[in-house]
């Protein structure tokens, strides 16, 4: 987590909402990192889980990433959610809780809906009140 929260950092140099992810492959080795680029790139999508995804599968040559553990310091919201679940991510680790848009557990639970194929496990509130306020100094400074 305290990887994700450097690429929050990044995030917030750069005047983006300062949320930060990495990938771990089955050997808790890291994969991939990303953090939010939406104002930087004009992009919707992306969002820092989003782009730690894809960099992910194409450090593995391969979009299933099976056994693979997303860290990330704000919990991921719905489209983040349907991305998770389509890469057949193991493990969705997050810190902060976000209960405007959270899609793992807060407003939604996308990830564990037992209509969908694929559900990982979750692991909710790692390092919990650092990511959250570095969230809330972000929004107070603006």
């Amino acid at each position: 987590m305290r990887r994700a929260l450097d690429e929050a950092a990044q995030a917030a140099l750069a005047g983006d909402v300062p949320v930060g992810a990495v990938v771990l492959g089955p050997d808790g080795a890291l994969l991939a990192a990303g953090h939010n680029e939406r104002e930087a790139t004009g992009d919707p999508t992306a969002h820092a889980e989003v782009l730690a995804l894809r960099r992910a599968a194409a450090a593995l040559g391969a979009w299933r990433l099976t056994g693979c553990t997303l860290v990330v310091t704000l919990e991921p919201c719905t489209m983040c959610a349907g991305a998770l679940v389509q890469s057949r991510i193991g493990r969705v680790v997050y810190g902060a809780r976000d209960e405007k848009a959270g899609a793992a557990g807060s407003l939604w639970d996308v990830v564990r809906d037992r209509r969908l194929n694929h559900r990982p496990e979750v692991i909710h509130g790692v390092l919990e009140d650092a990511c959250a306020a570095r969230l809330t100094a972000f929004f107070r400074e603006r």
